[in-house]
């Protein structure tokens, strides 16, 4: 527990859980638990999927859901899919309209085998994602869903994450002036949270170059009040999470990808953009990425924390 009452350790659990489950949806069909040594016929014949924001997408969610567990969560890097399909089985949100989504290593198969697959779970956050209402093929549109789902409704509490690739957008930085519109009691409370990992798709982020004072002092101009917390520290994104105002904005700063391997065949990965989208693509033919994917999984400990997972369900 932290000074607020807030249970670190099962954030942490938390994380570490989704933060597998989003790994596994992308590469694995087989051996889910690790129960054997990873062999190229555990992984998918066609690797596709985003990692570089999960990791962000799963602290975001698993420190908020901590304090406002009836939240609205709408994630603008939609391409981040696998990070939230992980959080809606994680709390039973999936398995509520897909029974097939079960806390076992049935549902578990169900949920890994069937992402980014004919008929099963888009690569994409997509309308048919229990509670999504912005499309995550298209970036820019998270922050006006936000505050139209906030008309009028002022029991409603809705965290919108924007990606620092995002905010280039024309859209999204349009959105940014509804806050002087629209931050009033008639309304529901709106906070925005800019993911900054600093990389896009192949290139860095504006805001990832810019300084820490340029970016701020934007954000005031848009009539915020933004503070910068460190994605990895739950203490300290637990402390702004607790003097939030109603012009609140939280910049959120992880690396891009982490917790993936360092680098593969002299490509650094963590930190970079390489880590995008699948950051072992041959993992499947090549031996060594094959070892370097069973390392990274198995880092979680995730057969220890499922276990858990099924148990307390």
């Amino acid at each position: 527990m932290n000074g607020s009452g807030i249970d670190v350790s099962r954030i942490k659990k938390r994380i570490a859980f989704c933060d597998y489950l989003s790994v596994a949806q992308i590469f694995l069909q087989d051996n889910f638990l690790l129960d054997t040594p990873l062999d190229p016929t555990d992984v998918k014949p066609r690797l596709l999927g985003h990692w570089g924001s999960c990791p962000g997408i799963n602290r975001a969610y698993a420190n908020l859901k901590a304090v406002f567990p009836e939240m609205q969560f709408i994630l603008g890097p939609g391409h981040g899919f696998p990070a939230l399909q992980a959080n809606l089985y994680y709390d039973g949100d999936l398995h509520e309209v897909c029974p097939e989504a079960t806390p076992d290593k049935r549902g578990l198969e169900f949920l890994c085998r069937r992402f980014s697959w004919p008929y099963g779970f888009p690569s994409h956050a997509s309308p048919m994602t229990p509670g999504v209402i912005s499309e995550g093929g298209e970036l820019g549109y998270a922050l006006a869903a936000a505050y139209g789902a906030a008309l009028g409704k002022p029991e409603k509490f809705i965290a919108v994450l924007i990606g620092d690739g995002e905010l280039e957008t024309a859209t999204a930085l349009a959105s940014l002036n509804l806050n002087k519109l629209l931050a009033t009691s008639d309304n529901g409370r709106v906070l925005p949270i800019l993911h900054l990992n600093g990389y896009k798709i192949s290139a860095p982020t504006i805001y990832g170059r810019s300084s820490e004072r340029e970016l701020m002092q934007m954000l005031r101009g848009f009539g915020f009040d933004p503070v910068v917390v460190n994605g990895l520290d739950i203490d300290e994104f637990q402390s702004a999470l607790k003097n939030l105002n109603p012009h609140s904005f939280i910049v959120m700063k992880t690396p891009k990808g982490y917790g993936c391997p360092k680098e593969v065949d002299g490509v650094k990965l963590e930190g970079n953009y390489a880590s995008h989208q699948v950051p072992l693509p041959k993992a499947k033919t090549d031996r060594h990425q094959l070892e370097m994917l069973e390392n990274w999984l198995r880092s979680y400990h995730f057969k220890e924390l499922f276990h858990e997972f099924a148990h307390n369900d």
